[in-house]
């Protein structure tokens, strides 16, 4: 296929701190580099920041935050409106589970800040290419391509790949390094259309991919050859050393039932021995065929391998004999118990289709539940494919389903059906049965997401120590203390998994071997406070308040599945707003949710509300 170079630049940029014979570099961990891009005018520009501003934001999700707070109250189709790929100070170097990067940009779904961490090759290509990270702005006047090798930047024209399939996309620009693509769904305005990463990798939540689409971005591809200063190489061999011996010791990791020899699946058989796995759209919390759809049943009849990110030695991916990938948990839960569906091959197909036109699998699969509710239809087997069709293509039923679940059923007048909270449905845990779990969903800051504080550890696997699930009591602490923790992780760019069994403690002195910045855990839990908040203050600026900060009314008014000798009640209604207003004291927020002018001071942050 012929591509035109529009386009091309070489960025040989030294970094801050190189010596005269360019042999040696000041910074160790981050590049120094930030490379903008704009598409409308087709010009480039390389911005070197300060390593305060990088230790300061850290990187990934922390530093991609500063570059969207200017722009975070225009709308998501905005030109102005960035869409930012940020690595962080361990990808490209030896420490455990360093493959992964931070896409962010405002959510086309929710309105929210939109953020994912994703896996793949794409942020150590990007590492050794020599960037931080990239900030792409503009719209291109047709669809077109970002080619990166090490210090040169091309824009391609790619108006004929408009329509492919990510994995055709893939398997085209396949000799090119890593990829980073959108599929159909987000051409055609689907709203939890997402970006695929090396053809096997999603940035699956908030809706991204239609950033991309609003940018008549169809592809990027980086390739680098660089490698990564590190200050104190055998400090980080000891520090590897301690995070790989306590990642073995897991039995959710490495255990024989656990993550490493199932996948996040793993996790299946737990939800539903809890009565806490959502069935038929929420009214329910347990699936009776959950025997025959768990992850041993899709060892059993397909035989399963490993893979994984890069840089990691757990590889939770597992795919088929034939190549094709066993769904993750959230996705294997919710299109066989969310739809009431008992096909293991209409959910692996479902998968496939998903990730081939570019949906998140959860906010589809929730789609499709709440459309089951709505119209009364069983939606199992071919019927999942063909709605699933129609909402990438924008067709018949999918012209409104594409809009996402909470779109969906306000049009229908039965806005009580969509299980979301901000516009975004919930994953695969009831939080009828995991109260940590409702309070989580409700605080988000992207929307309803079981990762920005994961209370399962804790409330379900009972790492690092075991809570009541069915209590609020001291959970408005332990949520506020994870988010923090995990916008680190999100920060550092490392797999939320190994934190299951390390702690910060390590990772603070990986870090600190790599950058050479002193940090202690503390440190670093400071640093994650003011990321999250900042977070808190973006969405303010964009109207966000206690009011979206709630569960959809149908956990307060019906009960869960009971069974096995307890029962699963509705939440308690009085108990969830104390525990919220807790939250709010805790995080250093008014009664409203809103951000203070103290709380805003003393983390160095800027507010003005």
């Amino acid at each position: 296929m012929p591509e035109a170079y529009v386009s091309m630049w070489k960025l040989r940029v030294p970094v801050p701190g190189a010596s005269d014979e360019g042999d040696g570099v000041l910074m160790h961990g981050w590049c120094g580099k930030i490379l903008h891009i704009d598409l409308t005018t087709r010009s480039v520009r390389v911005e070197q920041p300060p390593v305060e501003t990088l230790a300061r934001w850290i990187g990934g999700k922390g530093l991609a935050g500063t570059y969207l707070r200017p722009h975070i109250t225009r709308d998501w189709s905005d030109p102005l409106m960035p869409l930012i790929l940020m690595t962080g100070p361990l990808v490209n170097t030896p420490s455990p589970t360093s493959g992964r990067m931070c896409i962010a940009s405002r959510s086309p779904l929710t309105g929210t800040i939109g953020d994912t961490s994703v896996g793949g090759t794409l942020g150590t290509q990007l590492k050794k290419a020599g960037w931080d990270g990239i900030v792409i702005s503009g719209r291109s006047a047709d669809w077109c391509g970002i080619v990166i090798d090490d210090d040169t930047c091309n824009i391609v024209e790619a108006p004929d790949m408009k329509g492919m399939t990510t994995d055709r996309v893939a398997n085209h620009l396949k000799t090119r390094g890593s990829t980073l693509c959108i599929g159909p769904a987000a051409e055609n305005g689907v709203r939890f259309s997402c970006i695929s990463i090396d053809g096997h990798y999603l940035a699956g939540r908030n809706g991204l991919g239609l950033v991309c689409a609003a940018k008549n971005l169809k592809y990027m591809t980086i390739t680098g050859s660089g490698r990564t200063s590190v200050k104190d190489p055998e400090e980080l061999k000891l520090a590897r050393e301690d995070i790989f011996r306590l990642v073995a010791a897991s039995p959710i990791l490495f255990g024989e039932l656990g993550i490493t020899n199932y996948g996040t699946g793993a996790l299946y058989d737990l939800m539903d021995t809890r009565h806490m796995m959502p069935t038929d759209n929420f009214r329910k919390t347990w699936f009776d065929a959950a025997g025959t759809m768990n992850p041993y049943a899709y060892k059993k009849r397909y035989g399963t391998s490993r893979t994984g990110c890069r840089g990691c030695h757990i590889l939770c991916k597992k795919q088929t004999g034939d190549g094709r990938a066993i769904p993750e948990f959230e996705t294997m839960s919710h299109f066989s118990a969310l739809l009431h569906n008992e096909d293991l091959e209409t959910v692996i197909e479902a998968n496939r289709l998903c990730n081939q036109l570019g949906m998140d699998t959860i906010s589809a699969a929730a789609t499709l539940a709440c459309y089951s509710e709505i119209t009364g239809e069983k939606v199992t087997g071919d019927r999942v494919l063909d709605l699933l069709n129609a909402i990438g293509s924008g067709s018949s039923e999918g012209a409104l389903l594409k809009e996402g679940s909470a779109h969906y059923a306000a049009a229908k007048g039965q806005p009580e059906a969509s299980i979301s909270v901000k516009g975004q449905e919930l994953a695969a845990y009831d939080p009828r049965g995991a109260y940590g779990m409702a309070l989580a969903y409700a605080t988000s800051t992207r929307g309803a997401c079981h990762l920005r504080a994961y209370p399962i550890g804790h409330e379900i696997l009972r790492k690092p120590v075991a809570t009541d699930r069915f209590s609020f009591s001291g959970k408005a602490r332990i949520i506020k203390i994870s988010e923090d923790m995990n916008a680190v992780v999100d920060s550092l760019t490392a797999c939320k998994f190994v934190f299951l069994s390390a702690s910060l403690e390590e990772y603070a002195r990986a870090y600190t071997a790599v950058t050479g910045e002193p940090s202690s855990a503390q440190d670093l839990l400071a640093a994650g406070e003011r990321i999250y908040y900042h977070d808190r203050i973006m969405n303010a600026l964009n109207g966000f308040d206690a009011g979206a900060d709630d569960l959809p009314m149908r956990f307060f008014t019906e009960p869960g599945t009971g069974g096995a000798g307890f029962e699963v009640p509705p939440l308690n209604r009085a108990e969830f707003l104390d525990a919220r207003a807790k939250y709010y004291r805790i995080r250093g927020l008014d009664a409203s949710g809103l951000p203070t002018r103290e709380t805003a001071d003393r983390l160095e942050l800027e507010w003005n509300g």
